[in-house]
């Protein structure tokens, strides 16, 4: 991946990562030209998002704090070092699960 695809898709990158409409949004963003680094990153967004809502659901059975709060730790963490890469121009899967989310969501193009 060269400079210029890393310049030209950081706007959508990080966009993706600005609640899961801008991970929408930001893969209309990238339909022409598609860029490679948009792409990688709107695919991590999107996993995060989808995760929070996944785990969120199961956590509220729980009606505990302590997980609560531990889930919303884990889910900010995530984002964070996502949104963080997606400005520095670096390519890097979130911790755990950011290798995943690349093979699931192959049809993000």
């Amino acid at each position: 991946m060269t400079t210029e695809d890393i310049k030209n898709g950081k706007t959508s990158a990080i966009v993706a990562y600005l609640t899961m409409l801008g991970a929408i949004i930001a893969i209309f963003m990238n339909m022409e030209p598609k860029n490679p680094f948009a792409r990688f990153h709107i695919r991590q967004a999107f996993g995060i998002f989808l995760t929070f809502f996944a785990l969120g659901f199961l956590v509220s059975f729980l009606n505990s704090w302590p997980a609560s709060f531990g889930f919303y730790i884990f889910i900010f963490i995530l984002w964070g070092y996502g949104f963080v890469n997606a400005i520095q121009g670096n390519i890097v899967p979130v911790p755990l699960l950011g290798k995943y989310y690349q093979k699931w969501f192959r049809f993000i193009e």
